[in-house]
């Protein structure tokens, strides 16, 4: 066998791998729905938890890891009632959707929550094992939640 034909095959299976790999971290596994019955609950300041005030939600699932879950959805209540009401998350890091998830922008989200422009609150502690749920609010009552690891996993 020509050395020039065993490097062509392993060079197109290499390039068949890569495609397929690419295929499943961007777009196997993942479900996209825009439910209009969906619950997501904030965690009270005294510990408890409330049914969010909200709507518009578009939700991004896999069943394959907790971290994959990501929301937009739009809020009715203020701002200022909501800081009074749910506990606050620190450390807020928005975790990076697929490319095609179009309405959660991370970097926007991690410039709002370093300005102050929105504000991090805890869904829900543990939802998964060592995995929050995690939301941020905008004033004009954009919003968006992700899941992030919490400190059973910190270094």
């Amino acid at each position: 066998m020509k050395g020039s034909v065993l490097m062509g095959g392993m060079l197109g299976f290499t390039a068949v791998f890569a495609g397929a790999l690419w295929y499943f971290q961007n777009y196997a596994y993942y479900e996209v729905s825009k439910p209009t019955d969906f619950d997501l609950s904030l965690t009270l300041v005294d510990g408890g938890e409330e049914v969010l005030l909200a709507n518009g939600f578009e939700v991004l699932t896999a069943d394959t890891s907790p971290l994959k879950f990501r929301a937009c959805f739009q809020v009715e209540n203020s701002l200022p009632m909501l800081t009074e009401t749910y506990a606050a998350y620190e450390n807020a890091t928005p975790l990076q959707p697929p490319s095609w998830f179009e309405c959660f922008n991370t970097r926007e989200i991690t410039e709002a929550l370093e300005s102050g422009e929105a504000l991090a609150f805890l869904a829900k502690k543990n939802i998964a094992e060592g995995v929050d749920r995690v939301v941020a609010i905008y004033s004009d009552g954009r919003a968006f939640a992700w899941h992030q690891l919490n400190e059973q996993f910190a270094e």
